[in-house]
């Protein structure tokens, strides 16, 4: 059975002189940097209380992605949110989903002299160019949501965000439980952008458990993680497919979509079709709640209070760990319900 209370993906977050960390170290969680205390608080099932300092003769400059879903919108709030807790001042853009206005943005970060620059790349490839100007600029970098991919050593000090290949594992985990006496599964997956780190890896962990024969994926298409993107590929999959049991949506809002279209095709969703999604945003958790969604993996967005901190140590010259990951758990529709009145996102 898959464990449905907290999920403590990885790696240690102490930022104690000396701390060392490494990005698969899968079970050894402790407090985030800036946290009070040092218990193992991950292990005991509580998230813990994030110390966030001040900042307030900084200058942080936040490229984001963009506002392309509920998650998108939770993280940038969280983010703004505890910037002016920290008192530092905080140039933020939106690149409104391109890689060049992400990469403008960054050019200008460095113009303006900021002393440090946050981002989440649209995509994993093609950074090396600005980060190497952010480096000689002597300005660090740290990476939020989403890594990059490049042989190029030294161009960020760290990487805040979820373990995407785990959250892709847990919904394969839920699928095998779900469909453990079905003869054939047919899977439609909705994937998230094309080239970003969340919708190759989630891609990718949900085929490393979905591997037995009796699954299989007939059609898998990007809906750009937005609900409309969704909602058309849906549409798509369900004129050419007469018999969909399984729909695997990247994030919330592309399920959200897809749910639009299978009751426009006179089904009923999370029941006719099942449907496990990623993010656990207030959308997608009241859909759970309520049996449209059968299953969702959480993607926390909560970001800003450890980014803060963890910028924190690296202005103050600390050594951080080279990744961190974000403590995150999976819903079941009970879950859902009981979750709802006091979720922040």
């Amino acid at each position: 059975m898959i464990n449905q209370k907290l999920k403590a993906s990885a790696v240690a977050l102490v930022l104690a002189a000396g701390a060392a960390a490494t990005a698969g170290a899968a079970a050894a969680s402790t407090a985030p940097p800036g946290t009070a205390g040092g218990d193992d608080t991950a292990a005991a099932g509580s998230a813990p209380e994030i110390v966030i300092p001040d900042l307030s003769e900084y200058t942080i400059g936040f490229a984001q992605v963009g506002a392309e879903s509920g998650w998108r919108t939770a993280n940038t709030q969280s983010i703004q949110a505890a910037a002016e807790e920290a008192g530092v001042e905080l140039i933020f853009t939106d690149a409104q989903g391109e890689q060049e206005n992400q990469v403008e943005s960054i050019r200008q970060f460095i113009e303006q002299g900021v002393d440090l620059i946050a981002f989440s790349p649209v995509v994993e490839t093609g950074w090396d160019a600005v980060l190497l100007e952010a480096r000689d600029a002597g300005i660090p970098v740290v990476l939020t949501d989403r890594a990059i991919d490049s042989e190029e050593e030294g161009l960020y000090v760290t990487f805040l965000g979820s373990d995407f290949v785990q959250e892709g594992e847990w919904a394969g985990e839920w699928v095998l439980e779900e469909f453990a006496d079905a003869d054939h599964v047919n899977i439609v997956e909705l994937q998230g952008t094309t080239g970003s780190a969340p919708a190759i890896d989630r891609a990718e962990g949900f085929r490393n458990v979905v591997t037995d024969e009796r699954f299989e994926i007939i059609a898998s298409q990007t809906g750009d993680f937005t609900r409309e993107g969704g909602k058309e590929v849906m549409e798509a999959f369900l004129q050419s497919n007469d018999d969909i049991d399984l729909v695997f949506a990247h994030n919330d809002d592309m399920g959200l979509g897809a749910i639009q279209a299978i009751e426009a095709a006179g089904f009923v969703p999370g029941e006719d079709i099942k449907i496990v999604t990623i993010d656990a945003v207030h959308d997608g958790m009241e859909a759970l709640a309520n049996g449209s969604i059968n299953f969702i993996v959480e993607c926390n967005p909560l970001l800003g209070p450890q980014l803060m901190a963890i910028a924190g140590s690296v202005l103050a010259g600390e050594e951080v760990p080279e990744r961190i990951v974000t403590i995150e758990r999976t819903f079941t529709q009970e879950e859902a319900a009981e979750a709802l009145p006091d979720r922040q996102y």
